[in-house]
């Protein structure tokens, strides 16, 4: 039984990692706008993050979904939706 789950922490380690690669390469300029002019530096900054949470960001990159905005009174009151 550990070494089924060690084999699976494994894939799912490889697979995050390769996933991360592609992220960082194509995929982040799509789910955050402000990345598009990120430098290589940054981009090398993300791929530990993408490959831990590579389900949940190719989940955001197929579906395209930008971050979302904010909306707080504050935005409501200087002339921003509510």
């Amino acid at each position: 039984m550990l070494e089924a789950l060690i084999l699976g922490l494994m894939l799912y380690a490889a697979l995050g990692l390769v996933f991360a690669v592609c992220f960082a390469v194509f995929g982040v300029a799509r789910i955050d706008p402000a990345a598009v002019e990120g430098t290589w530096g940054f981009r090398c900054l993300v791929v530990p993050g993408a490959a831990a949470f590579w389900p949940w960001l190719a989940w955001r990159w197929i579906k395209g979904r930008s971050p979302s905005e904010e909306r707080t009174a504050h935005r409501a009151a200087a002339g921003g939706d509510a």
